[in-house]
């Protein structure tokens, strides 16, 4: 009995010797602890006319806080904003998405928006992935690519959040499916060093920090269980579906099959007019965002554009959707890849 019972420990140790190994080599273990996240801090953003303008060029023109936060009219041509409920959330309408993820409202009413939010509480949630409430965001929400944003901008952009005006707009909770709602937990990560400003003065590297901010690859990148596949950077074919139909982002690169015969000056136009001259781009590009762009910016974002590697990826909206062996999405075009 004694030797059955000693090798039934041996046998349990060996269960759990193999079960922590396989945690630690494979989901890790943020999702059964919860995500990494830095304590809060008592700072306060001050207000200056500075940082308000900053802030509004942030979130308005480059890095999508109040197109994603804002409802739109998805169904009109242009999906334009709803009156008056600029930042004031709303229940996200792409197709595919794992459960219900809902935009927060972020104009200052206290009880249904950020009203009784911290400055570092909106601050770690814009560029560490964790809510004011302490759960992990969805990384659709780009705190991923918003890590690089310096601290003075943060900042600015809080105060700019923090000017508008109050909507009372109740949303629901985001509520995300097994075993997603665990697994985004690994994403967040705390920034505990100063993030200084992250424009250089070199067109290619601004460029670079531009198209990072503005959130480019998450759309014109295909990717498979989140991560972008290898080679097809700025490639196209990642299919967005939903009030305004199925599209797939375009293929903006050097090759052939993407934007090769852009200039600088096509790229201005297109990213103020939404048009590619006759041909209208999809009502999902948010060129209401991008025209607010300096030009100094857009040139500098296209400058980096033309250094990236050139990808052989057609994709075309104006085909039937078929699956792409290269990709492996569905898009236009996609069988002739």
């Amino acid at each position: 009995m004694r030797r059955f019972g000693k090798w039934l420990g041996i046998i349990l140790l060996s269960l759990v010797v193999l079960l922590v190994t396989a945690i630690s080599l494979t989901i890790g273990w943020r999702p059964i602890l919860g995500p990494s996240a830095r304590a809060l801090g008592s700072r306060t953003f001050e207000r200056t006319p500075q940082r308000l303008e900053r802030g509004r060029y942030m979130a308005t023109a480059l890095s999508g806080c109040i197109y994603c936060h804002t409802p739109h009219n998805w169904s009109a041509a242009d999906t334009p904003y709803l009156e008056g409920k600029e930042g004031a959330g709303e229940l996200l309408p792409y197709a595919g998405l794992p459960g219900r993820i809902v935009a927060s409202n972020l104009t200052p009413d206290p009880d249904t928006g950020a009203g009784r939010w911290t400055d570092d509480q909106f601050a770690r949630g814009i560029r560490e992935g964790i809510g004011h409430d302490g759960r992990a965001l969805f990384p659709i929400m780009p705190y991923v690519h918003f890590r690089k944003m310096s601290d003075e901008d943060v900042a600015s952009v809080v105060v700019y959040l923090r000017s508008l005006p109050s909507v009372r707009n109740p949303l629901l909770t985001t509520e995300m499916v097994f075993p997603v709602k665990y697994l985004i937990r690994n994403a967040p990560e705390p920034i505990t060093v100063p993030v200084i400003d992250g424009f250089p003065s070199d067109p290619v590297k601004r460029g670079e920090q531009l198209i990072n901010l503005g959130g480019c690859s998450d759309c014109h990148s295909p990717q498979m269980r989140g991560q972008t596949l290898p080679g097809l950077d700025f490639a196209g074919g990642f299919p967005l579906e939903g009030p305004w139909g199925y599209v797939a982002a375009a293929n903006i690169t050097p090759d052939p099959t993407g934007i090769p015969y852009y200039d600088e000056a096509l790229f201005v136009e297109v990213m103020r007019t939404g048009k590619v001259k006759a041909r209208t781009l999809s009502p999902l590009m948010p060129i209401k965002v991008y025209k607010n762009l300096s030009d100094d910016d857009l040139k500098a974002m296209f400058a980096y554009l033309r250094t990236v590697k050139p990808a052989k990826h057609r994709v075309d909206n104006s085909l039937p959707p078929t699956v792409c062996k290269l990709c492996k999405q569905k898009h236009g075009g996609g069988a002739e890849n």
